[in-house]
């Protein structure tokens, strides 16, 4: 079971994230592309690296947009160090915001 992280603990991981913001108790980003299947092959790469960490997204396909959202349920929806970890993970994927 993972452990909820504190409102200082959250407040310092997501200053260390680019572009990611906190909306209640989840962790969001929405990233623009030039293209819908630039989009969908961005959001592929999501997917693999979230099967990696065990720890999988909401995503929300759009055009030429993907919304990404990180909760943890085992942490009763709250959000932990996993989602901090994966958020850094998939910014080092290099895509535009």
């Amino acid at each position: 079971m993972s452990t909820a992280l504190s409102e200082n603990e959250v407040s310092v991981a997501l200053a260390k994230l680019k572009d990611w913001a906190r909306e209640g108790d989840e962790l969001v980003k929405e990233f623009r592309f030039d293209s819908y299947l630039a989009g969908l092959a961005f959001a592929a790469s999501v997917g693999v690296i979230a099967e990696g960490l065990n720890h999988h997204p909401d995503l929300h396909i759009g055009w030429r947009r993907v919304n990404v959202s990180f909760t943890t349920h085992d942490a009763g929806s709250k959000l932990t160090a996993k989602d901090f970890a994966a958020a850094e993970a998939i910014d080092a994927l290099g895509y535009p915001r």
